[in-house]
């Protein structure tokens, strides 16, 4: 646990909240004792995970009306962004993890890496208090990470300006096993193909369509 407490750069003081963070409920269900799991932590972590979020979008850009907050918040907390952040910290090694999702891809699986990251916010939040909690947060949502954009919601409000004219993503291939799949999708305007995006989902790779056709309409990010 200290290698992973150096990871993450915090040190619980209650060791048994961190034990419980990285507990998945496959570990608790084969245990042959009463053994709890990190869904109410998770519980917990979503919810100052919100909270900081909204403070920093709030207070960064002043000019950034509520919708578009919404969905820039929405983009910074979803399952993919999660488990990318998970991996930064080589969370998945660390997990406890039951023998089928362990022989199934389970600590790769992005939806138990991002509930488990909103679970180790809940148990530095219980241990720490929440300044603690928000400067592991922050790690992960630098400058950088506040100019991502949703992508998709962009793409699609460009096009209405242009009545009549419709968006839709089709998943174009499929690679890899059941549970590390991968997906390539053509995103097109009418019938046009206008972009094309690889992802680990399906929603990564939309956003990557739209982005690649932004991008060939003449935006740029960063």
């Amino acid at each position: 646990m200290k290698m992973f407490e150096n990871n993450i750069h915090y040190t619980f003081k209650n060791k048994s909240l961190l034990e419980l963070a990285l507990t998945h409920s496959s570990y608790a269900n084969e245990s042959r004792t009463h053994t709890e799991y990190n869904e109410r932590l998770e519980f917990l972590g979503d919810a100052v995970l919100q909270l900081v979020t909204s403070e920093k979008l709030y207070k960064e850009h002043p000019d950034m009306p509520e919708g578009r907050m919404s969905k820039q918040r929405a983009a910074l907390v979803c399952e993919d962004a999660l488990a990318n952040y998970s991996k930064q910290i080589n969370l998945g090694a660390f997990l406890f993890l039951g023998k089928g999702e362990e022989n199934t891809g389970g600590r790769e699986r992005p939806s138990i890496l991002a509930d488990a990251f909103e679970a180790l916010i809940g148990a530095i939040f219980l241990d720490g208090g929440i300044e603690n909690a928000k400067k592991f947060i922050l790690r992960f949502l630098d400058d950088k990470d506040l100019h991502l954009q949703d992508y998709k919601t962009l793409l699609q409000e460009i096009i209405q300006k242009n009545p009549g004219e419709r968006l839709s993503y089709i998943v174009v291939g499929e690679t890899g096993p059941d549970h590390d799949k991968s997906f390539d999708v053509e995103v097109k305007l009418n019938s046009n193909p206008i972009g094309k995006g690889f992802g680990k989902s399906k929603k990564a790779a939309e956003q990557q369509a739209a982005k690649e056709a932004l991008e060939l309409m003449g935006y740029h990010f960063r």
